[in-house]
């Protein structure tokens, strides 16, 4: 399991054809990729399951714990980005709710896109 993050302040300014906005990097990809939005409610849970590809986990909003084969959860929340390999055990859970875009495929590499969270 890495942690990265996609903050605002971890992006760079765009002013091509006079825009104006911050983009943070996320990742590309090579191979066919899954991407979807989840919503976890109040006391929402992911399950403890393997990843059957990479995976690569957003929070986009709220705050929630996550682990991989370790019983030991650790905090995630807006801004950060969990990734796990594939065949790689690992749960999320969350007590106030958390909304997070997820992007699984065979290939992905976010190390080449974001910093590791410090």
């Amino acid at each position: 399991m890495e942690f990265y993050q996609f903050n605002k302040d971890k992006g760079k300014k765009i002013s091509k054809f006079n825009s104006d906005f911050i983009m943070s990097r996320i990742i590309q990809t090579e191979k066919e990729t899954h991407i979807g939005c989840m919503y976890l409610g109040k006391n929402g849970i992911i399950g403890y399951h393997q990843a059957v590809v990479p995976q690569l986990f957003l929070i986009m909003s709220g705050e929630g714990y996550v682990r991989s084969e370790k019983e030991e959860y650790l905090k995630v929340q807006t801004g950060d980005a969990v990734f796990w390999d594939k065949d790689e055990w690992h749960e999320t859970k969350t007590n106030d709710g958390l909304t997070a875009i997820v992007i699984e495929g065979e290939k992905l590499s976010p190390s080449s896109y974001m910093p590791l969270k410090e």
